[in-house]
């Protein structure tokens, strides 16, 4: 049977990947947080155990069971099996993995900060996906906003940056301010 993989970050936002059956999901006993990780010196998107917490995004097929390519992109990640804690509305359950930054490679980074193109691209694929509420649950379940944040949008410094739109943007930014994060 095909795997799956739980993306609750930038492979939430389909404009980023050709992974194919693509579909809303639910990651249970995890939150997401912004961590640093010393092995690539940035600030990366992760998740941690947390058993009060439920968080939104998307599973995706691997065909052939074919890793590589996903475990390329997801260099700095370990790929953990999400054994039955993803809500989905497949039958029958195929093995579904997420990827989360491992806790012996978290540490001190000399560049700091979150990359508001990563940060955009995000939040662009949750609005597509879930809707505002959606956004304001991803903010709301994401540990980390104390991490500055580097405003790049001029010179994108992620890879597979996107244009948002200027209410795409508006919505980034209102967040932002309402968890009153700091953009550099």
């Amino acid at each position: 049977m095909t795997p799956y993989f739980f993306g609750y970050g930038s492979l939430v936002n389909r404009d980023t990947h050709s992974y194919p059956d693509a579909h809303p999901a639910e990651l249970v006993g995890w939150r997401r947080a912004w961590v640093r990780s010393a092995a690539f010196d940035r600030v990366f998107l992760s998740v941690t155990p947390d058993t009060e917490t439920t968080i939104s995004g998307l599973i995706a097929a691997v065909p052939g069971a074919d890793w590589a390519a996903l475990d390329s992109r997801e260099t700095g990640y370990a790929r953990l099996s999400s054994g039955d804690a993803v809500n989905h509305p497949l039958t029958p359950v195929p093995d579904i993995a997420h990827y989360a930054v491992p806790a012996s490679q978290q540490g001190h980074t000399t560049r700091d900060t979150i990359i508001l193109s990563y940060l955009d691209v995000v939040v662009q694929g949750f609005l597509r996906e879930f809707g505002e509420a959606g956004v304001q649950a991803f903010f709301d379940t994401t540990d980390g906003w104390d991490t500055p944040i580097l405003n790049d949008r001029t010179a994108p410094q992620y890879p597979r940056h996107k244009v948002l739109s200027a209410t795409e943007t508006a919505l980034v930014d209102h967040h932002l301010a309402r968890l009153s994060a700091r953009v550099e």
